[in-house]
């Protein structure tokens, strides 16, 4: 019987995995190889793509008060207050690198697992699991295509060139010429950061992108408006438009228009000081250039059998599970991509794989031919490539987990016990909140927390003080503490009750000490 679980990672993956085993009466382990929690989000350097209703775990909406669109500190605060109030930390193990993972001489009896560890010390240990849930993600090791290009190599260059992974602001490129090659959510991002202080940015794309808004109809964040389940519902019965994931840049478009970035094709070749593209042209005196290339997925602490590949993506069932293994006690989760937060995709394979390991499992033969009508599926309906293995409809596929759960939202069933709840889950944001209405792991705040969700949306845009109200407050104060002043002060607040008032000939006439004869 599984109990004993290793978590490997604990960036958001990683801790909604943890919190998922404890909810189910398990023993997790976090190893974490870095000195903090969070993962990337310890060293992003823009603000969150999708909003943080969106974003959110699905029993832990996020404090009112912070915007919308969260800069990667204020993301890396909301997990701390998660870990924090679900007590996680006491079982992360900071500093602690997984090094090896291997099935033990016994695993068609047990499904156990031997996971060997080396702190920062260089101590090596190896524990003994019943299951083990690998939560690294994708974006381990920068692709930088040195070898890519014909003729002078970019070794030659005499300009700086680095990854991505790299970058954290745009100190030292004052001036500069730069080019940023890969046209993704990263490569716009830190295009349009260093188009603020270089001289010129060149940013280069192979085959260009939809670019969109984080701002929507009224002011409102775009995702809360588009992504819902009625939007998704009827744009599936028309051909998609988002064969790959949009770029999400509200910056971008102003900078292009205004010449601070010029587009360009893909790179031909370097040579000692120039850029040379595929359309001939050629940009001189290049300073710097910035490989936004993306990551290459690697699990070296995996057996090798494991790693089998269908298509370009790892053959997993529904994308977590090996379906060749005796005992199904191996999960990745987070190995994900979609139009939509990682996190609460994660956090339903978390929930469904803690429940496949307690027994509930399909037969081998169902699993592969699954998995082979997914990527067949996929490729056809997604550009997919190295590094950009998997994408997948994401309310399809979390309903998919969350059905096996017992999870699901039954819009029926709600349409006749509580519509005014059917309404915010059908035509209302699509958020997380809705996988803990009923089943295993239901949430007594789920229901408010759908009903205040637009609430906090619109609390960050509160900022203003209501002069006429405030003012109004003030002469009372005076009527009821002051009667020598009670009549001026009443005619002033009547006065702002009926009419706007200049803030400045307010402030005169209050200083002016009204005489009696504006009573």
């Amino acid at each position: 019987m599984v109990q004993k679980v290793a978590v490997i990672g604990a960036g958001p993956c990683g801790l909604s995995s943890v919190k998922a085993c404890l909810d189910e009466g398990l023993e997790p382990t976090c190893f974490e190889s870095s000195d903090d929690i969070g993962g990337l989000w310890r060293y992003k350097v823009s603000s969150h793509k999708l909003s943080k209703e969106m974003m959110a775990f699905s029993d832990f909406p996020p404090p009112a008060e912070l915007p919308n669109s969260m800069h990667h500190t204020e993301v890396l605060l909301y997990l701390r207050l998660y870990a924090q109030t679900f007590s996680l930390l006491q079982h992360i193990h900071l500093q602690t690198k997984v090094v090896g993972l291997r099935q033990r001489p016994d695993f068609d009896a047990t499904g156990q697992w031997d996971v060997e560890t080396e702190t920062a010390d260089g101590r090596r240990q190896t524990h003994v699991f019943d299951a083990v849930m690998v939560c690294t993600g994708h974006y381990t090791q920068p692709h930088l295509p040195l070898s890519s290009f014909p003729g002078k190599t970019l070794r030659h260059f005499k300009g700086r060139y680095f990854h991505s992974w790299e970058y954290r602001n745009a100190k030292g490129l004052e001036g500069k010429r730069v080019v940023v090659i890969g046209f993704g959510n990263c490569g716009c991002d830190i295009a349009v950061d260093i188009s603020r202080v270089a001289e010129r940015v060149y940013l280069s794309t192979r085959s260009g992108a939809w670019v969109v808004g984080r701002v929507g109809p009224g002011g409102l964040p775009f995702d809360t408006t588009w992504i819902s389940r009625l939007v998704v519902t009827l744009s599936s019965l028309f051909p998609t438009f988002w064969a790959q994931i949009p770029v999400i840049n509200d910056d971008l478009p102003g900078r292009i228009i205004s010449g601070r970035i010029q587009v360009k094709p893909n790179v031909k070749e370097f040579r000692e000081t120039s850029v040379v593209f595929t359309d001939r042209s050629i940009i001189d005196e290049v300073d710097v250039v910035v490989f936004a290339t993306g990551y290459n997925y690697s699990f070296p602490f995996l057996p090798p059998d494991l790693q089998a590949k269908s298509g370009y993506r790892l053959r997993l069932y529904k994308h977590v599970i090996p379906p060749t293994l005796a005992h199904p006690t191996l999960a990745v989760v987070g190995f994900i991509h979609g139009l939509g937060a990682i996190n609460s995709m994660a956090e339903m394979q978390a929930r469904w794989s803690t429940r496949v390991f307690k027994g509930r499992h399909m037969t081998e033969d169902v699993m592969v031919k699954e998995i082979e009508t997914e990527t067949a599926t996929m490729n056809q309906k997604f550009v997919c490539s190295e590094r950009n293995p998997l994408q997948v409809d994401v309310i399809p596929y979390t309903d998919s987990l969350a059905e096996q759960v017992g999870a699901k939202p039954n819009i029926l069933q709600l349409l006749f016990t509580e519509p005014a709840l059917v309404l915010q889950v059908v035509l209302g944001p699509y958020t997380s909140y809705q996988y803990r209405l009923s089943g295993p792991g239901k949430w007594a705040g789920a229901r408010q927390a759908i009903f205040a969700q637009k609430q906090r949306i619109a609390r960050p845009f509160r900022t203003r003080i209501n002069i006429r109200l405030f003012f109004f407050f003030f002469g009372l104060l005076f009527l009821f503490v002051f009667p020598f002043y009670s009549c001026k002060a009443l005619c002033i607040a009547l006065l702002l009750k009926v009419c706007y008032i200049n803030k400045i000939t307010l402030l005169y006439l209050t200083l002016q000490n009204i005489d009696s004869e504006y009573c």
